[in-house]
């Protein structure tokens, strides 16, 4: 269904890691170290900014792969995980992009299931990878019925 996919990626998308959004994104998760919260001590870290979480890409915008168009309702969230190069820091420009990585199919007692595998970017204005998020979306049979591939 997706397989034709594989491979394919989106056009580069600028997104600036803003403060505002960062410490509320860190409270939110409950994360209270001061490195994410407390921008003083941060300037006085050796690193002298304030550091993202490091769940904070699955918020900013990786852009669109032509021709392939989900369902906003009925996804489910399989599994996720981060492999940074640096520490995602506020006021970081980060250029992000996506690629379908894998697309496979499992029978289950509801119908046939799509595990749908994308490979998130995160590349400094130098195109020095910061970061790599590899992330897994089911698609149950009722979405599947639902896509016209």
């Amino acid at each position: 269904m997706l397989h034709n996919f594989i491979g394919e990626k989106s056009n580069k998308v600028i997104n600036v890691i803003e403060k505002g959004a960062a410490i509320k994104f860190a409270k939110a998760i409950g994360e209270t170290h001061p490195m994410y919260v407390d921008e003083d001590y941060a300037k006085n870290s050796k690193f002298g900014k304030l550091f993202v979480p490091a769940t904070y890409p699955v918020t900013l915008n990786y852009g669109e792969i032509d021709g392939m168009k989900l369902p906003s309702a009925g996804l489910i969230h399989g599994e996720q995980s981060f492999h940074y190069y640096r520490p995602l820091t506020v006021g970081d420009v980060v250029h992000c992009y996506r690629v379908v990585t894998n697309y496979t199919e499992k029978e289950a007692k509801s119908g046939t299931l799509g595990m749908l595998t994308f490979t998130d970017y995160g590349e400094d204005e130098h195109g020095e990878t910061i970061f790599e998020c590899v992330r897994v979306v089911i698609l149950t049979e009722t979405v599947r019925k639902e896509l016209s591939y």
